[in-house]
Parts: structure tokens; sequence; C-alpha cells
């Protein structure tokens, strides 16, 4: 009996010294392209982030206290961002359900039998089972389930941080219909105005009646106008509310201006960008996850080794007969291989192999598209900024435009047509001013979005 159990020792330190076994390719992060230098950044003054910026705060940088306030609420009631977290739950229980399968199933089976009057029988078993991982498939499979985790943390951050982005967005588009709204308002009165001249020049008898109708038509189309800036104003309130996870009827926002300037944004080197982005990360990390499935797709080449066991004991307990005299046991050792499968596990490894080379491409594509978004808005900041500046000067223009209009039509030089055509001229520039400082602001926090938002991949959970 001791020789058996000796070598059931040594057999099983064996299998354990075996154990120490992992097939399949160990992950190595492959390059991507990485420019040395942004090609649209020319007078960019490199930057340090705020402290504000650096904890994910990057909203404050536009210093709107509303706007502060309510992307504040984003992550904590936005139901999208409740439904990423509860995936990121998912995928760490995962790894708890692999690791699981390291150690043995241990269970306890006793039961009681009457056979006859009198006899009464019952017996305790206790039996084990482990299948050892010789050829680390359940390593590469936890390596895989970490991997996975860390993939959903990083979607999570970028689910994050599109949703505050969305909601700045919503804002500032308010803000830009607030803006609207004032500058219609200020047509209409000048309009009235127009209106008064046109009706004073009838009753002088120096002005055809078709001019008081024009500018009452005028009149009624900019009123028109200004009314319906209300379905764009609450529709942009009503969908950040949703951000925020409150109903429409939750939220009103005030009245207010788009600002006329954007902020200064921190811009670093392009190779940063890589450690900035949470929508890298999880391209990164689902290239390790998809690498550590092709060794438990090896390891299908392999056998299971199980041991398993069983003690326990049976008797009457009360006739004495139960106890150490009368005890049961039995220990095994299985080996479960594969012989012929019409080449599935070939067939298995070579499709890990393919998603891992998948993942790969769509890391670098990643990057690439990465890149694109923040050399579309250093583009977009510049040109915007000198397009606002040449529009500044248009509005002033038309302006003048239209005072000397009205001066003239007064006059009886001009007729009241050169003055609707000189105040639509007025109005669609500074609409169009207007467009083009909201695209500005639009840019800025994309840019700050494309940047990564202040996010680092030193937030994600560790392994």
């Amino acid at each position: 009996m001791g020789r058996v159990k000796g070598r059931w020792q040594a057999l099983t330190g064996a299998l354990l010294m075996l154990s120490g076994c992992t097939v399949g390719p160990d992950y190595i992060k492959p390059a991507a392209i990485v420019p040395a230098q942004y090609k649209e950044a020319k007078g960019w003054k490199l930057g340090t982030p705020r402290d504000d910026f650096a904890k994910g705060d990057w909203w404050k940088l536009f210093h709107d206290p509303l706007l502060n306030e309510l992307e504040a609420q984003v992550s904590v009631s936005n139901q999208t961002l409740k439904a990423d977290e509860a995936n990121y739950r998912e995928a760490q229980a995962l790894i708890a359900e692999a690791r699981a399968q390291l150690f043995p199933t241990l269970s306890f089976d006793p039961s009681i039998t009457r056979s006859s009057p009198g006899v009464t029988t019952l017996s305790a078993e206790a039996s084990a089972s482990w299948t050892i991982d010789l050829w680390g498939k359940i390593r590469r499979t936890i390596e895989s389930q970490v991997a996975g985790a860390q993939a959903s943390a990083a979607d999570l951050a970028n689910a994050t941080l599109s949703m505050q982005s969305a909601l700045a967005t919503a804002y500032f588009e308010l803000r830009e219909t607030d803006s609207l709204h004032d500058l219609l308002d200020d047509t209409v009165a000048q309009y009235k105005r127009s209106l008064d001249i046109t009706q004073n020049q009838y009753s002088a008898g120096t002005a055809a009646r078709s001019d008081v109708i024009t500018a009452q038509a005028q009149l009624l189309a900019a009123e028109a106008q200004e009314i319906n800036t209300g379905v764009a104003r609450g529709q942009d309130e009503h969908a950040i509310a949703i951000l925020m996870g409150r109903p429409p009827a939750g939220l009103s926002i005030r009245h207010a201006k788009l600002a006329d300037s954007v902020p200064g944004i921190p811009l670093r080197v392009p190779s940063t960008l890589l450690e900035r982005r949470p929508d890298i990360a999880a391209a990164e990390r689902t290239m390790q996850e998809n690498n550590a499935l092709i060794g438990v797709q090896i390891a299908g080449y392999y056998p299971d080794v199980t041991l398993s066991g069983l003690a326990g004991v049976v008797g009457n307990p009360f006739k004495g007969g139960f106890g150490a005299t009368n005890p049961m046991w039995s220990y095994a050792l299985s080996i479960t291989q594969t012989l012929f499968n019409g080449g599935l596990t070939a067939a298995q490894v070579e499709a890990a192999r393919d998603t891992y080379q998948s993942s790969v491409a769509t890391y670098r594509q990643t990057v690439l598209t990465a890149f694109q978004q923040v050399e579309d808005q250093l583009v977009a900041i510049r040109v915007l900024a000198k397009e606002a500046g040449v529009q500044v000067e248009a509005v002033k223009a038309a302006e003048q435009a239209v005072q000397i209009a009205i001066n003239e039509y007064r006059a009886g030089t001009q007729n009241f047509t050169t003055v609707v055509t000189a105040e639509a001229t007025a109005l669609a520039d500074e609409e169009a001013l207007l467009t083009t400082r909201e695209q500005r602001v639009l840019a800025a926090v994309t840019l700050i979005v494309a940047l990564g938002g202040g996010w680092d991949e030193a937030k994600l959970p560790p392994e």
C-alpha cells in the first residue's frame, strides 16, 4: 500500500511540474505607424494639461459653470453607460470563471438507506476531480479573459467620453440656437423700423404701396424664422436630459449666448496619443485577448489529464458498524486524447490565428483613424479662425451698406429693393459668422475628445 501511495505521489508531482508548460505564442505588442509630428499643428503651442484635464474633466477648459454641472451627471446617471458598466462587470466575472478551472472540484455525497426493518445503512462519500493544466490551456484562457476585461474597461471609458462629447455638442448647439434667436430678435426690431420708414414714405407720397407690403413680408419671414429656433432648442435640451439619464420634462436650461472664443487645448507629441485614447487601448487589449486564444486552441492537440479520488465510510450507525473499520476509497488518473477529428483542431488553430491578425489590422487602423481625427480638427480650428476673421469684416461692411441704403431711401435717391437686399445680405453674413463660431467650438470639443479627453492608459485595471 505504501509503495502504491509513493508512486501516486511521484506521478502527481511530475504532472504538476509539467503543468508549468504553456503552449501558444506569447504576446508581443505589434508596432503601429506613428508620425513624428502633427501636420496641421502649425504654430500650435505644445502645452501641459491642467489638473482638471488630467483628471478627465476636459469640459472645464470651456469655463462654463452650467456645462460643468451638466457633464458631471453623465457618468452617474447615463443609462447607456450603465449597460457598459454591466458589461465590464460581466468580463470580470468571466476571469473568475476561468480561474476556477485551475482548482479541483470537491463534492460531498452523504446518503441513508433503510432496506428492511431494523437495517439502516449510512454512507458518507467525498470525491474530488482535478483536470491538470499541463499545457496552459486554462492559463491562456485566463490571460484572454483578463485582456478582454481590460478591453471592456477601455470600451467603458471610450463610451463615457463619447457620451460626454455628445452632451457638450448638444449644449453648444443649444447655445448657438440661443444666439441665433437673439440675432433674429434684433433683426425683427430692425425690420420693424424699416416698415415704419416705408409707411412714413408712403404716407408722404414718396413711396409705393408695394414697398410697405415688401417690408411687411420681410418682417413676417424674420418673425417666423425666430419662432422656428424653438424647435432646435427644445430638441437639444431634450438630448441633454437623456444623456444625463433624465426624462426631458426634468430639465430646463436657461437662455445664454454662444462663447466667442475657443479654449487653449493642450497638445502633446503624436506618440502619446497611443496612451491617451481609450479606443486604441481597447483595440490593443483585444489583440492580446485573441493572441491568448491561439494557445487555447493549440492545447487541443494535447491530452487532458484528470486526477480523481473518492473517500468515505459506510455502515449502520445504530449498530456500531459505522466508523474507521469500514472505510472505502479509490483514486484514478485518466488521460483523454483526441486521435482524429477530421482536422477540426487545425482549423480552430488557424481560425484563432486569423482572428488575431484581424485584431492587429483593426488596432493599426484605429491608430491611423485617431491621427486623422486630430489632424482634421487642428486644420478646422485654424481655418475657421481665419474664416471668422473675414466674416467679422463682412458683417461690418454689410451693416454699413444697410445704413447707407436706408438713408438713401429716405432721401428718395434709392428704391426699397436696395434696402431689402442690403438687409438680407447683412442677416446672411451674421448667420454665417454665427455658424462658423459654432463650428470652431464644436471642433474644439472634437479635438479634445480626439486627444483622449484627459484619459490615460494607466487608468486601466491592472492584470
